[in-house]
Protein backbone atom coordinates (compact mmCIF):
# COMPACT_ATOMS: atom_id res chain seq x y z
CA UNK A 1 0.00 0.00 0.00
CA UNK A 2 0.80 3.80 -1.20
CA UNK A 3 2.71 5.76 1.78
CA UNK A 4 0.16 8.49 2.56
CA UNK A 5 2.21 10.53 5.43
CA UNK A 6 2.59 14.29 4.44
CA UNK A 7 6.23 13.91 3.46
CA UNK A 8 6.92 13.63 -0.68
CA UNK A 9 7.88 10.63 -2.49
CA UNK A 10 11.28 12.24 -3.17
CA UNK A 11 11.79 13.75 0.41
CA UNK A 12 11.11 10.42 1.82
CA UNK A 13 13.50 8.83 -0.62
CA UNK A 14 16.40 11.74 0.50
CA UNK A 15 15.68 10.95 3.99
CA UNK A 16 16.20 7.35 3.35
CA UNK A 17 19.48 7.67 2.09
CA UNK A 18 20.69 9.74 5.04
CA UNK A 19 19.02 6.33 7.40
CA UNK A 20 20.73 4.10 5.63
CA UNK A 21 23.60 5.29 6.02
CA UNK A 22 23.34 5.95 9.68
CA UNK A 23 21.90 2.09 9.64
CA UNK A 24 25.34 1.04 8.21
CA UNK A 25 27.33 3.34 10.40
CA UNK A 26 25.35 1.41 13.52
CA UNK A 27 26.33 -1.92 12.50
CA UNK A 28 29.74 -1.33 11.79
CA UNK A 29 30.11 -0.19 14.86
CA UNK A 30 28.15 -2.29 16.91
CA UNK A 31 30.55 -4.94 15.20
CA UNK A 32 33.91 -2.79 16.50
CA UNK A 33 32.51 -2.92 20.06
CA UNK A 34 31.55 -6.98 20.05
CA UNK A 35 35.17 -7.14 18.53
CA UNK A 36 36.20 -4.82 21.61
CA UNK A 37 34.41 -7.05 24.05
CA UNK A 38 35.25 -10.45 22.59
CA UNK A 39 39.61 -9.87 22.29
CA UNK A 40 39.57 -7.09 25.38
CA UNK A 41 42.66 -8.08 27.63
CA UNK A 42 44.25 -6.18 30.58
CA UNK A 43 44.09 -5.68 34.07
CA UNK A 44 40.51 -3.88 33.62
CA UNK A 45 39.15 -6.71 31.96
CA UNK A 46 35.96 -7.52 33.48
CA UNK A 47 34.76 -4.11 34.11
CA UNK A 48 35.02 -2.94 30.51
CA UNK A 49 34.04 -6.35 29.29
CA UNK A 50 30.59 -5.56 30.73
CA UNK A 51 30.83 -2.22 29.87
CA UNK A 52 31.41 -2.96 25.74
CA UNK A 53 28.63 -5.45 26.14
CA UNK A 54 26.02 -2.67 27.68
CA UNK A 55 27.77 -0.63 24.84
CA UNK A 56 27.03 -3.51 22.01
CA UNK A 57 23.62 -4.02 23.59
CA UNK A 58 22.61 -0.32 22.38
CA UNK A 59 23.93 0.17 19.58
CA UNK A 60 21.87 -3.33 18.14
CA UNK A 61 18.69 -1.31 19.33
CA UNK A 62 19.96 1.97 17.60
CA UNK A 63 20.72 0.06 14.58
CA UNK A 64 16.72 -1.60 15.00
CA UNK A 65 15.32 1.41 15.32
CA UNK A 66 17.07 3.03 12.27
CA UNK A 67 16.16 0.11 10.32
CA UNK A 68 12.43 0.52 11.45
CA UNK A 69 12.25 4.60 11.00
CA UNK A 70 13.51 3.89 6.91
CA UNK A 71 10.32 1.16 7.10
CA UNK A 72 8.04 3.58 8.82
CA UNK A 73 8.77 6.30 5.89
CA UNK A 74 7.84 3.39 3.45
CA UNK A 75 11.16 2.04 2.03
CA UNK A 76 13.20 -1.24 2.66
CA UNK A 77 16.29 -0.81 5.24
CA UNK A 78 19.53 -1.83 3.64
CA UNK A 79 20.48 -5.53 5.63
CA UNK A 80 23.55 -6.69 4.07
CA UNK A 81 27.22 -6.44 4.84
CA UNK A 82 28.35 -5.32 1.67
CA UNK A 83 25.40 -2.39 1.45
CA UNK A 84 26.84 -1.57 5.04
CA UNK A 85 30.20 -1.70 4.05
CA UNK A 86 29.19 0.60 0.77
CA UNK A 87 27.31 3.05 2.95
CA UNK A 88 28.59 3.55 5.53
CA UNK A 89 31.60 6.29 7.47
CA UNK A 90 33.47 4.73 9.65
CA UNK A 91 35.93 2.04 8.93
CA UNK A 92 35.54 -2.02 9.85
CA UNK A 93 39.27 -2.21 10.55
CA UNK A 94 41.20 -1.95 14.10
CA UNK A 95 44.94 -2.26 14.02
CA UNK A 96 45.40 -0.99 17.91
CA UNK A 97 46.35 -3.05 20.77
CA UNK A 98 43.28 -5.02 22.74
CA UNK A 99 42.99 -3.01 25.65
CA UNK A 100 40.08 -0.68 27.20
CA UNK A 101 42.25 2.05 25.96
CA UNK A 102 42.93 0.82 22.60
CA UNK A 103 39.50 -0.05 22.04
CA UNK A 104 38.32 3.08 23.66
CA UNK A 105 40.12 5.47 21.52
CA UNK A 106 39.18 4.15 18.33
CA UNK A 107 35.33 3.29 19.32
CA UNK A 108 34.89 7.31 20.64
CA UNK A 109 36.33 8.01 17.24
CA UNK A 110 32.92 6.24 15.49
CA UNK A 111 30.75 7.68 17.67
CA UNK A 112 32.04 11.31 17.33
CA UNK A 113 31.90 10.43 13.65
CA UNK A 114 27.98 9.11 14.04
CA UNK A 115 27.31 12.31 15.75
CA UNK A 116 28.92 15.03 13.20
CA UNK A 117 26.97 13.31 10.77
CA UNK A 118 23.77 13.29 12.10
CA UNK A 119 24.30 16.70 13.33
CA UNK A 120 25.18 17.89 9.93
CA UNK A 121 21.67 16.20 8.38
CA UNK A 122 19.19 16.92 11.29
CA UNK A 123 18.02 20.39 9.42
CA UNK A 124 18.05 18.99 6.10
CA UNK A 125 15.91 16.65 7.08
CA UNK A 126 13.62 18.72 8.63
CA UNK A 127 13.76 21.69 6.94
CA UNK A 128 14.33 20.84 3.35
CA UNK A 129 12.62 17.20 3.35
CA UNK A 130 9.88 18.33 5.78
CA UNK A 131 10.36 15.13 8.17
CA UNK A 132 9.95 16.74 11.34
CA UNK A 133 9.52 12.85 12.69
CA UNK A 134 13.00 11.60 11.55
CA UNK A 135 14.31 15.07 12.51
CA UNK A 136 13.35 14.46 16.20
CA UNK A 137 14.51 10.63 15.96
CA UNK A 138 17.66 11.47 14.71
CA UNK A 139 18.06 14.10 17.82
CA UNK A 140 17.31 11.06 19.81
CA UNK A 141 19.92 9.26 18.36
CA UNK A 142 22.78 11.62 18.06
CA UNK A 143 22.08 12.81 22.31
CA UNK A 144 22.50 8.93 22.55
CA UNK A 145 25.68 8.68 20.54
CA UNK A 146 26.78 11.81 22.65
CA UNK A 147 26.46 10.07 25.90
CA UNK A 148 28.52 7.01 24.72
CA UNK A 149 31.23 9.12 23.46
CA UNK A 150 31.47 11.42 26.58
CA UNK A 151 31.59 7.46 28.60
CA UNK A 152 34.15 6.82 26.39
CA UNK A 153 35.99 9.96 26.48
CA UNK A 154 35.90 10.06 30.30
CA UNK A 155 37.66 6.26 30.37
CA UNK A 156 40.48 7.14 28.36
CA UNK A 157 40.92 10.33 30.31
CA UNK A 158 41.18 8.22 33.62
CA UNK A 159 43.70 6.40 32.49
Amino acid sequence: MKTNIGITKENRQKTTDILSKVLADEFVLYTKTLRAHWNLEGHDFHTKHLFFEEHYNAIKKFADGVAERIRQIGHYAPGTMGDFLKLTHLTEKYEGENTSLGYSAALLEDHDAIIQFIRENISKVEEEYEDVGTGDFLTGLMQEHEEMAWMLRATIAKA
